[in-house]
């Protein structure tokens, strides 16, 4: 990051007003989400249009240990996004997928930061990968997918992200101290749930700031899982994760709703947000083609919101009758996977909540919301 300080800062004086250009807009558009508004909600999200996409895909070279040649690592798609903020600057971890194997491409997780939030610069090397670990059986050659981060108290990043072997999805667990140099902590889910599928892991947090920090309620840390409907799981040191069952078998708080956005699947957002209303948990859906919510394309995948009982995870309290957001710009209506609009990472930042997501899991892109006062500080 050294060598990349004076470009930086050239970029924070050039384009220092752009983010404040862009709120403004935000600020001035609130009305357009007025029909899908719940006191609870976090809205309304606008797409940045001017900037969109923010990440496109590369041609950057890395030495991969298991295949033990150069590959350009990034250079078919990059998407699904999280993010974090340190040091005032905002850090992307993002899904990256080469061209190279019988899956028509290996998943990577690739780093870059910015000062605006907008304009980023990447990393040369992936900072997740397949390697000759003891993750790899899990890992390879499907890879690694669809980061989402979160802070400890002591400064401690976890990242929960999942590992796919070609036939099994399975959720795990990273930590850093830097951002860059990860150390995988294994599955999330063991015992009779080790060869279930699973994924998309979203733990309970509140917003410190400008830091999300993993919140314990009723002395435990929480977290949402699932991409059919989603689950519970909870620990007690963020490394090791028991689910929430119900009659031996893992309990559902979120499922699809016939004739809604929502109608096939529903998957786990960013991190779930506790505010004074409740739990905030954004999650990802998809329409399905016969029995959906007509008004969608078949298969879109849109984005919602739900709330659950700040004391009780696992009560669902509301939830928008609209998605807040679909694919509507060519770049989330045509790539790899036709109409997605996929959330995975937010930050508060400078007053406001920038969403990043990834279109047609192809690129990444961006809205923003201001930061209401109804939410916790």
């Amino acid at each position: 990051m050294t060598s990349n300080k004076k470009l930086l800062t050239h970029m924070k004086r050039k384009n220092g007003a752009n983010l404040m250009v862009l709120i403004i807009c935000v600020m001035e558009s609130c009305t357009q989400s007025k029909s899908i508004q719940s006191d609870w909600a976090l809205l309304p999200f606008i797409k940045i249009d001017s900037v969109n996409p923010i990440l496109l895909p590369a041609s950057t070279d890395f030495f991969c240990p298991i295949r033990k040649q150069r590959i350009k690592w990034e250079e078919k798609d990059v998407f699904n996004p999280t993010a974090v903020i340190r040091h005032d600057t905002v850090f992307m971890l993002y899904r990256a997928e080469d061209v190279i194997g019988k899956f028509a491409g290996t998943s990577r997780i690739g780093l870059a930061y910015s000062l605006d939030g907008i304009h980023f610069i990447r990393e040369t090397n992936p900072i997740l990968f397949p390697d000759e670990d003891f993750m790899k059986i899990y890992e390879w050659e499907g890879g690694i997918e669809d980061p989402r981060i979160i802070e400890s108290q002591d400064g401690v990043y976890y990242l929960t992200y999942t590992a796919y072997d070609g036939n099994l999805a399975r959720l795990c667990l990273a930590s850093s101290t830097d951002l860059r140099h990860w150390k995988k902590n294994g599955l999330m889910l063991k015992d009779k749930y080790k060869d279930h599928w699973s994924k998309s892991g979203a733990i309970v947090a509140k917003r410190v700031g400008e830091k999300i920090i993993a919140e314990k309620i009723n002395g435990k840390y929480w977290m949402y899982f699932g991409d059919t409907d989603l689950f519970l799981a909870t620990s007690i040191d963020l490394i090791s994760w028991q689910p929430v069952e119900e009659d031996g078998n893992l309990k559902p708080v979120l499922s699809p709703r016939p004739h809604y956005f929502d109608s096939r699947l529903v998957e786990s957002g960013p991190y779930a947000l506790t505010t004074k209303n409740g739990i905030v948990l954004f999650y990802n859906s998809m329409n399905l083609d016969d029995g959906g919510d007509t008004d969608l394309p078949k298969g879109a995948y849109c984005a919602g919101q739900a709330l659950f009982d700040s004391n009780d995870p696992s009560h669902l309290v509301g939830r928008l009758e609209k998605n807040f957001m679909k694919p509507e710009k060519g770049y989330e209506i045509s790539g790899q996977v036709n109409q997605v609009c996929f959330i995975e990472g937010m930050v508060p930042f400078h007053g406001n909540w920038l969403l990043y997501y990834g279109t047609a899991d192809s690129r990444i892109a961006m809205a923003a919301c201001p930061i209401d006062k109804q939410e916790k500080p």
